[in-house]
Parts: C-alpha cells; sequence; structure tokens
C-alpha cells in the first residue's frame, strides 16, 4: 500500500499537534491517576495497631511483632513492601479508617529489599496478673472515644483511659504474686481468662 490509511494518518497528525501520549519518564517525574494504587503508608498517630490489616493482607506482607521484653512493652506494625501486591485491604478495612493510606507513590525500585519497610510502634497494654496481651493503649483509647458511655461495662478501657488523663496509678492497682484472688481484682487490668477467675470469686467467694 502505497498511502498510509487515513487513521493512520489522522493519528499521526494528532500527534504532532498534541504531542505524544507517553511521558518522558524518568526524565520527568510521571503523575499518577487518581485512584491509584500505590505505597500504602501508615500514619503514625491514626494508626492504633490493632492488627487488623494483618489479618485481611492476602500477601502477608505486613509483620505484627510484640516485644514482650521491653520497657514498655510495644508492638510493631511493619509493612514489606517487598512483598505487598497493592491490593488496597489494608486501607480498606482499617478499623480506624485512617491508619494507612495507599499513595501515589510508585518507584519504589531499589537494590536493597532492607529498605522497603515502613511501620509504626505503640505500647501495649497488658494483664497484670498473668501478662497476657489486652491491646495496644491506643487500641483501647480509640474504643473509649468511639463508644463513649458504653465503656462503663469494660474496666480495661476505663482504667486505660484514666491513666491517660492522670486520674489512676497502675502501681496502686497491683498486688504481689502471694496474695489470694479478692475483690479488688475486678478493678484492675486483667485478661478475659484472669477476669473471669475474678469474678467467680466475686460471686461465689471460693478460689478457683
Amino acid at each position: 500500500m502505497k498511502y498510509p490509511k487515513l487513521r493512520e494518518l489522522k493519528e499521526a497528525i494528532t500527534a504532532l499537534i498534541k504531542g505524544p501520549y507517553t511521558t518522558k519518564f524518568p526524565a520527568e517525574p510521571h503523575v499518577a491517576m487518581p485512584g491509584f494504587r500505590g505505597k500504602p503508608t501508615p500514619d503514625k498517630e491514626l494508626c492504633i495497631a490493632c492488627g487488623a490489616c494483618a489479618e485481611v493482607c492476602p500477601a502477608r506482607a505486613i509483620e505484627v511483632k510484640n516485644n514482650t521484653e521491653t520497657s514498655p512493652k510495644t508492638r510493631d506494625i511493619i509493612w514489606h513492601y517487598d512483598l505487598c501486591i497493592y491490593c488496597g485491604q489494608c486501607e480498606r478495612l482499617c478499623t480506624t479508617q485512617k491508619g494507612v493510606t495507599l499513595t501515589q507513590e510508585y518507584d519504589l525500585a531499589t537494590t536493597d529489599r532492607s529498605t522497603l519497610y515502613s511501620g509504626v510502634q505503640k505500647e501495649l497494654v497488658v494483664c497484670q496478673d498473668c501478662g497476657e496481651i489486652i491491646g495496644t493503649k491506643d487500641q483501647l483509647l480509640w474504643i473509649y472515644k468511639k463508644i463513649g458511655p458504653l465503656t462503663g461495662g469494660n474496666y480495661n478501657i476505663i482504667f486505660t483511659a484514666q491513666n491517660e488523663l492522670g486520674l489512676s496509678s497502675e502501681d496502686s492497682n497491683t498486688k504481689s504474686d502471694k496474695e489470694q484472688v479478692q475483690r479488688a481484682d475486678l478493678y484492675r487490668l486483667l485478661c478475659p481468662k484472669c477476669r473471669h477467675v475474678a469474678l467467680v470469686f466475686n460471686q461465689t467467694g471460693k478460689q478457683i
């Protein structure tokens, strides 16, 4: 065919007038389209480190690491971008809906995989009897603000909120290992198992 098709000619003329469709990346940074699923970035203030994002991550790219040997005890939530498939599940199913956001950052290429991560660290609240993890302090405070007066049924949340306001002291609610279960144990930071023991004693007066 000696002459180009009309469609090809039209495209050629359009390219001459409007310029090429492709961008000049990497000479110029490319601007991603709205809704692009890029690097998920946790918010160090709004993330409560509840671990819900790790539960729904299909690629298992989010690690929950409890540091129980440190003082205070802490929890790290770590996003491993070398494993991430950028599906957006962590953002969509975040408990607070604000803890992690998918940015438009896409240029993550590197020769060192150990740098492909980010995360947050939060203080843990643990049982004052057995040391079992109850949750993070920010998680309990978020629940306290979320449900308001309904927190009256959960002393762990009330106690954490009062501590944050400086209205109570954990030291005043501790006991030695030699002491037996008593009614005052109902008003301490306890895991479900230890609180069950205290509740049964409160109702029956018998040690279990």
